[in-house]
């Protein structure tokens, strides 16, 4: 399942690269978002659930970016190989320019 979700976290990247930072990260961070990601036997997206949303009442918008990001990188492929259930979480870091990085991939 590791390979996965960074194989999951590149999609995303890949899909959203004007909206991407995969470069160092500023030590604070702007926001931090924690999702739940929820996938059929296909690989598209069913559900994403927000676990924890970013503190700032002014980066609220960093959800949808990070939603925006998942939708462009599905579908993730063939589930079957992996356990169910195909949900996973993952941690999107935002720095000031509101641009994501997936913590799988920092």
């Amino acid at each position: 399942m590791d390979e996965f979700k960074k194989a999951a976290a590149r999609r995303m990247v890949a899909g959203s690269p004007k909206a991407a930072n995969m470069g160092k990260l500023p030590p604070m961070l702007y926001a931090i978002a924690v999702i739940e990601i929820e996938v059929d036997a296909n690989g598209r997206v069913r559900d994403i659930n927000v676990v924890r949303k970013p503190a700032k009442d002014d980066a609220q918008d960093t959800i949808d970016i990070a939603k925006a990001a998942i939708h462009r990188g599905a579908p993730y492929g063939d589930m079957s190989r992996l356990p169910r259930p195909w949900k996973w979480v993952e941690v999107f870091l935002f720095d000031d320019d509101r641009r994501f990085k997936p913590r799988v991939l920092d």
